[in-house]
């Protein structure tokens, strides 16, 4: 991860693109403990483990997630990830 995406601690991600249809990726994503800025990409994502605090830089109410979530984010939006318990997510992205 680069160090200006790095809020605190050491994390690091993963990621596994599973199969891609109509312009659609779908794949698992994973982040360790810590935190990260972030400018997302159109995506719906279920929690499948861990927990953590999504936080938008426009003011929007946070998000705490846990195992079971579903979200969408929209392309562009800054976000700060604060991961409590390593984060595993399936998501669906275009872009």
């Amino acid at each position: 991860m680069p160090a200006d995406q790095v809020v605190t601690g050491a994390p690091t991600t993963g990621v596994q693109t599973l199969t891609e249809f109509a312009g659609v990726d779908v794949g698992v994503w994973e982040m360790s403990v810590g935190g990260m800025r972030d400018v997302e990409v159109d995506e719906v994502f279920v929690v499948l483990s861990g927990s953590a605090r999504v936080e938008f830089a426009d003011g929007s109410p946070g998000l705490d997630l846990g195992s079971g979530d579903v979200v969408r984010l929209a392309a562009g939006t800054h976000t700060v990830w604060t991961v409590t318990e390593p984060l595993r997510k399936v998501y669906l992205s275009a872009g």
